[in-house]
């Protein structure tokens, strides 16, 4: 060891399981013992983590299929973080200085096993970059439903962590038209002047579709859906033939204060589907994982050519947090949400 191991860590834990949306009201700021780190771990000083509304669906003992360990109360919550190791065995493949990114967020600092931390990459100018969120955009538009020269590409969930990468993603890759959806005037207009959309669909104003129809008229070739609910009902009737379409995320559900979050009950058009040839998949990291080297190549070299941008805010301190993920999920923030410590 060559540093002094802290004797506790403060961490955010789950007070008590919401009934519906999640305030802070339902988390607490905790200190736990913490240990020198034995055989295969290591001690990281977190620096920053992501905060996204995703979370949510961990919350309660009810939960099927998710990728990820639902939460119950009295556990810390965790998270896509980066920081910087601290302490290590004499035999660690990682030491003191190392930059990691890891899951261990949401604390200020977490014993990691060392095979899951994975080292900063310098391709990235700036080491929050890595807690971005376009590795899912890259994916499902590269792997799923590839965008081709020229296509008209929807975007729903454009100004989150996922959807303010993803339209330019679209763009870099060759796509000809960029739609996004929004419930925020404001957003919309950044979406447009910032991001490089070429029109954006409001919703919670009336019919979707007949807006979507009007931003589209010549119809969708390619979808990726962080949504679900009408905007994905309303894609499938704006599709052209042998359009494409990757579902990477049910927002209308996770943000829903009357649902929990891991169901998301979708009706589409099925004949529209199969007589206009639509493949319609959901997207996983964990099925392709060459996938968050490529991007993290490309993300690195577009940002450094100034071809990309990275929209995030900065909250300062772990007792913010809960409060952030309250306003993550009121739909507050443009872009990612990082908690800096």
């Amino acid at each position: 060891m060559t540093t002094a191991v802290p004797r506790a860590a403060r961490e955010v834990r789950l007070a008590v399981v919401p009934s519906g949306l999640p305030g802070p009201e339902h988390f607490t700021v905790a200190e736990t013992p913490l240990t020198p780190p034995g055989a295969g771990r290591v001690l990281v000083r977190n620096q920053y983590f992501s905060v996204f509304p995703a979370l949510r669906t961990l919350f309660g003992t009810e939960i099927e299929d998710t990728p990820l360990p639902g939460l119950r109360s009295g556990d810390a919550l965790f998270g896509p973080a980066v920081g910087e190791v601290v302490a290590a065995p004499a035999d660690s493949p990682l030491r003191p200085g190392d930059q990691v990114v890891h899951m261990l967020g949401w604390r200020d600092y977490a014993l990691v096993e060392a095979a899951h931390c994975t080292p900063v990459d310098p391709a990235l100018p700036d080491p929050v970059a890595h807690l971005g969120l376009g590795s899912v955009a890259y994916g499902a538009l590269t792997r799923l439903a590839p965008v081709r020269e020229g296509d008209t590409v929807l975007v729903t969930g454009a100004a989150g962590a996922v959807g303010s990468v993803a339209g330019q993603i679209a763009r870099l890759l060759g796509a000809g038209r960029v739609i996004g959806s929004t419930g925020s005037p404001a957003k919309a207009e950044r979406l447009k002047s910032e991001l490089g959309y070429d029109a954006v669909v409001l919703r919670g104003a009336g019919s979707f579709a007949a807006r979507l129809a009007e931003a589209a008229p010549d119809g969708i070739d390619v979808l990726l859906d962080l949504v679900a609910g009408e905007q994905l009902t309303a894609a499938v009737d704006a599709a052209r033939p042998g359009a494409r379409f990757a579902l990477a995320g049910t927002l209308s559900a996770q943000l829903s204060p009357h649902q929990a979050g891991d169901r998301a009950p979708v009706e589409i058009d099925a004949f529209r589907v199969v007589v206009r040839g639509i493949s319609l998949r959901g997207y996983s990291g964990a099925d392709h994982p060459e996938v968050e080297r490529e991007w993290t190549g490309r993300f690195g070299a577009w940002l450094r050519a100034g071809d990309i941008r990275f929209p995030h805010v900065r909250i300062a301190g772990l007792d913010r947090a809960p409060e952030a993920l309250r306003d993550v999920i009121a739909g507050r923030w443009f872009g990612a949400v990082i908690v800096e410590l």
